[in-house]
């Protein structure tokens, strides 16, 4: 039986960053499965991101759903374990820094099948985050550290990782950014929203400290009603967050907000083509502070750090945190000056998947 490459996937970021890897390394001939551990288990927030990134249904589904962060970690360990005894991965690529990456990664160590993760060395240095825990731990016992930008390397240095396990191959979430740019242009969401291109603002909130707490949240609200007299906002909300809104007593202050938009879930397609034709986003996500420096968008990271500091330095992202008063004067410059312009780091040019599938073409075919 030939030994297949797993790709894994388990929540909706890591969906964007597989697509484009799954069809180089189809399009090169390699036996590939695709992994889904089901980690987000809202329909809306998985199986429309498959379709409209064209990836096939997952080869393998674990279904593992909602959680604490040990109850997730602990079902996929045990449920990708039998699945690694039975297919006898070549290799196995993790991606980001969900639990479904530490949990599989961990998996490859105790089992000595090499694995390789992609956007390795990131580091937001706040171990407060779930995900810096699972950043920590994935590099510490992957074999192969891929990394989006230098920041990146030198992080990995810093923590004592040998120079041979580090690679550079740039950032696969731009690929899928680039690649669906065109097909992107058919959606019909600006007509479905109300919203006229190049005259409104993106919001999106999912982290715990910005949702879970009422009293950063009803902050962000008062300073998103004095934006939204300025510029219309679209705000499509993460489950969480909504049922949060509703649990701190915030969902009519947040109804009223002027020129609020507020809709479910988007899928990738539609949530690219609102990217391309706003004029401000504010996140506390990482990969729209990535996706708005490819796209030459200002951006407000609603958060007191970032583990992607390469899209302050060349990008187009401020660090403004989650104080009302600075939200609103970092808003009110860039809608009056045009916000902050930068350039487009190196590798982030759309051929990252190449470079890792040249990466697991030297592994596997030489082994």
């Amino acid at each position: 039986m030939n030994q297949p490459i797993i790709l894994v996937v388990g929540a909706r970021p890591n969906f964007m960053k597989i697509a484009p890897l799954h069809a180089e390394l189809m399009r090169r001939g390699r036996e590939v499965l695709l992994l889904h551990t089901g980690q987000h288990y809202d329909d809306n927030m998985s199986k429309v991101f498959f379709d409209d990134l064209g990836m096939p249904k997952p080869d393998i589904y674990l279904g593992i759903g909602s959680g604490s962060h040990a109850q997730q970690t602990a079902k996929v360990m045990i449920e990708f374990e039998q699945i690694c005894f039975d297919r006898s991965p070549s290799m196995v690529v993790v991606v980001g820094d969900v639990n479904s990456t530490v949990a599989c990664s961990i998996v490859c160590a105790k089992l000595l099948i090499p694995c390789a993760h992609v956007e390795a060395g990131l580091r937001s240095n706040d171990r407060t985050m779930p995900e810096e825990v699972n950043r920590l731990l994935t590099d510490a016992v992957a074999n192969y550290l891929l990394t989006p930008s230098p920041d990146g390397d030198e992080n990995l240095r810093n923590e004592g990782v040998s120079e041979d396990k580090i690679i550079r191959v740039g950032n696969i979430m731009i690929d899928s950014l680039y690649n669906n740019l065109e097909r992107a242009k058919s959606s019909t969401i600006h007509s479905t929203l109300g919203v006229e291109r190049g005259a409104y603002g993106i919001l999106t909130l999912h982290r715990p400290s910005n949702v879970d707490d009422k009293e950063a949240l009803t902050g962000i609200v008062e300073a998103l009603e004095s934006i939204g007299k300025r510029v219309p906002l679209v705000f499509p909300q993460h489950p969480r967050t909504a049922n949060n809104i509703k649990k701190f007593g915030l969902s009519e202050r947040v109804a009223n907000i002027p020129n609020i938009v507020l809709t479910g879930p988007a899928g990738y397609l539609d949530f690219v083509a609102l990217m391309a034709h706003s004029t401000i986003v504010l996140t506390d996500s990482g990969g729209l502070q990535e996706e708005s420096t490819a796209l030459g968008i200002p951006c407000l990271t609603l958060r007191e750090n970032t583990e992607r500091p390469i899209t302050v330095t060349e990008g187009t992202n401020t660090i403004v945190g989650n104080d009302p008063v600075a939200i609103l004067k970092a808003a009110m410059d860039a809608l009056d000056n045009g916000g902050k312009t930068g350039r487009v780091p190196d590798l982030w040019d759309g051929k990252t998947a190449g470079r890792i599938a040249d990466v697991i073409d030297s592994v596997v075919l030489s082994s």
